[in-house]
């Protein structure tokens, strides 16, 4: 599942918040199964990907990553 989703955590170097953001929106693309929501299920699948890129941030910044700098 997600295999298109790049890997965000790459040792010392921070994901983008562009990255993370892409990364949330093609995790509910495929949750939901639309590639573009209509415009009756924009706002949801907006907060979705919000929400996601969100706790993908948190897990990011709160990993402790051995070995890097």
């Amino acid at each position: 599942m997600c295999r298109s989703i790049k890997r965000l955590r790459e040792g010392a170097i921070p994901a983008s918040e562009a990255e993370i953001e892409a990364a949330a929106r093609q995790f509910v693309r495929k949750i939901s199964g639309f590639s573009q929501p209509a415009n009756h299920n924009a706002e949801v699948f907006d907060r979705a990907v919000a929400e996601i890129a969100a706790a993908s941030q948190a897990l990011l910044d709160g990993l402790v990553v051995r070995g890097a700098r």
